[in-house]
């Protein structure tokens, strides 16, 4: 009997849902709570992205029947970092293209005042708050797009490591299916 081959993508695809609704709620909230866009608070949105991670690798590997091996391991964490990184990046544009526009103006306010403390000159702040204000959106898209693949990829193969569990030669697959052959 020939065991089956489970997909990576299945628990890919709802660990990524999973952390995109977590994720959401964490954006929301900290608008509610009016939290400074560029304070290191903001580096809690990674925290999903793992956790949800080694989720999706160890249920895979559950779904394998306990075993799995790196590459299976790495290639469902670099699933689950495509889909979110995907999905969040939907996200993000539609949040700060039509959801919360506002959000724009108090993350380029909190940028132009570091510019500011950093000495540039106003010519120079004026040009980048153009650029920014301009493309703000798009290039927001892309950063989430890019960073969470990125994170996800070293993430993946971390995970991979952790949860790899490979079977011995002396390991027999599940045969409960088959029926015995009669002995003489």
């Amino acid at each position: 009997m020939e065991l089956k081959k489970v997909s990576p993508s299945q628990p890919a695809i709802k660990w990524a849902l999973i952390a995109l609704v977590t994720s959401i709620i964490i954006t929301y909230a900290f608008q509610f709570l009016n939290a400074d866009p560029n304070s290191a608070v903001k580096y809690i949105g990674f925290i999903p992205l793992v956790v949800f991670l080694f989720l999706t690798q160890k249920e895979y590997r559950d779904l394998l029947g306990g075993y799995m091996t790196f590459g299976e391991g790495f290639l469902s964490g670099f699933l689950f970092a495509v889909f979110l990184g995907i999905l969040s990046a939907i996200f993000t544009y539609l949040y700060y293209a039509i959801l919360s526009p506002e959000m724009i103006d108090k993350t380029l306010a909190a940028s132009q005042a570091k510019m500011a403390e950093q000495n540039l000159s106003q010519d120079q702040i004026d040009k980048a708050m153009e650029i920014s204000k301009k493309y703000f959106s798009v290039i927001a898209t892309v950063a989430v797009l890019f960073s969470t693949a990125i994170f996800g990829v070293i993430i993946a193969l971390i995970g991979a490591a952790i949860f790899k569990k490979e079977r011995s030669k002396f390991d027999v697959a599940d045969t409960a299916d088959q029926t015995p052959e009669p002995t003489v």
